[in-house]
């Protein structure tokens, strides 16, 4: 080898030095939203995340953010959950190892704390940013390389005031931001659910490509009795229209449905990946980093889908810009995305956390450039929504 070329090359033993963690920091933010979303089982007018700053041995820092929907109610974590878990237990496993070691990370965090994937999954992201930034390549270099630069982008409609929600995605449309729309259902009942899904389908653009998320509000016989309704108002997916807990039930909904059922909340681990495929609980799975809790652990569910049939799908819990930008970074190295993606948190909240967002033209959403996740947190914003007591 040349050895002026060689002098270089950052040996593995120097980049494990240059990256070993030095310090790690964690605050809640609560950003405010656009308008009031709301679930089946919630509804919030501010977005809690939990966000980290990792510092290595030679000054390079990484941005992560976990997030999470109006407290423990889509998922047992809270921001005070996670905040108290990575601070007591996930941080100690971390200080003094090398952020370049992704997967040893993820096995020390799973051994210091159980599940508590949102709060892993912002270590993670945090780890992936330092480390590329350290070597001066973009997040998606060290995941295997971008095979896709942008993505189909989905806008959630859930707000429950249809005519409110026809401005909103007219709106979405007549700036190039988003053409797609998933609509929140389950907060009222299902009558009342298909006569707002029934106006905003006669209100859009013909052949609005549209997907129902229930969020597990409905029963099976509920499901039997109204998902027909669904395929006469044109619904092109159904997500999670169950409880997380009941696959079984899934998967005989999934058998009679003519529309493909998603598969979501009943999702988090590779083994429930595998269960979740080897019942056919649903023909798509729902790819979220808070959900798997690393970009590797989402890279292996991704895996089992894809060895099942099973389309992906680019899941969110309205992320920043922050959280989103790691997203892109695992989904751009998938071999197909097939639905596309809802990454539309920085375009909901009133301010993003980030001084160079993510980029919204043509109706997809791109993956960013530069070094590490490719965005820049705004230190005011940060300070300004940060939780104070």
């Amino acid at each position: 080898m040349n050895t002026a070329l060689a002098s270089h090359i950052l040996q593995p033993a120097d980049l494990a030095l240059a990256t070993r963690i030095r310090a790690v920091t964690s605050r809640i933010i609560e950003a405010p939203t656009r308008r009031k979303h709301k679930l089946s089982n919630t509804s919030i007018a501010h977005q809690g995340y939990v966000l980290v700053q990792v510092t290595l041995d030679n000054g390079v820092t990484g941005w992560g953010e976990g997030s999470t929907l109006g407290g423990p109610r889509w998922a047992e974590e809270s921001v005070e959950a996670m905040k108290a878990n990575i601070d007591a237990y996930l941080v100690p496993a971390l200080i003094g190892q090398p952020a370049c070691d992704l997967e040893t990370a993820t096995t020390l965090m799973d051994r210091a704390c159980k599940r508590n994937f949102s709060a892993k999954s912002a270590l993670d992201m945090a780890l992936l940013d330092a480390t590329a930034k350290t070597l001066g390549v973009p997040a998606h270099a060290l995941l295997g390389g971008a095979q896709q630069t942008s993505f189909s982008a989905i806008w959630a409609l859930a707000s429950g005031d249809a005519g409110q929600e026809v401005e909103e995605a007219r709106e979405m449309i007549s700036k190039g931001w988003f053409n797609r729309f998933k609509i929140k259902l389950g907060f009222a009942d299902p009558a009342t659910d298909l006569n707002r899904l029934g106006a905003l389908q006669k209100a859009l653009p013909a052949g609005t490509d549209i997907i129902a998320d229930v969020n597990q509000g409905w029963s099976e016989g509920e499901c039997i009795r109204y998902l027909p309704k669904l395929s006469d108002l044109g619904v092109s997916l159904i997500e999670q229209p169950l409880p997380a807990d009941q696959m079984g039930a899934m998967a005989r909904v999934a058998r009679r449905s003519s529309i493909p059922i998603m598969m979501d909340e009943g999702v988090f681990t590779t083994t429930e990946a595998f269960d979740g495929c080897a019942q056919a609980a649903g023909a798509v799975l729902s790819l979220k980093l808070c959900k798997h809790g690393s970009v590797h652990r989402l890279k292996q569910v991704a895996a089992i889908a894809q060895a099942a049939g099973v389309d992906l799908y680019g899941g969110c819990l309205l992320e920043s810009s922050i959280g989103a930008s790691a997203h892109l970074h695992a989904f751009a190295t998938l071999p197909k995305l097939h639905w596309g993606t809802e990454h539309f948190g920085p375009k909901i909240l009133i301010e993003d956390l980030t001084r160079d967002g993510l980029r919204y033209e043509n109706f997809r959403v791109h993956l960013p450039t530069g070094p590490g996740l490719g965005i820049t947190p705004d230190p005011e914003r940060l300070d300004r929504f940060a939780r104070k007591d």
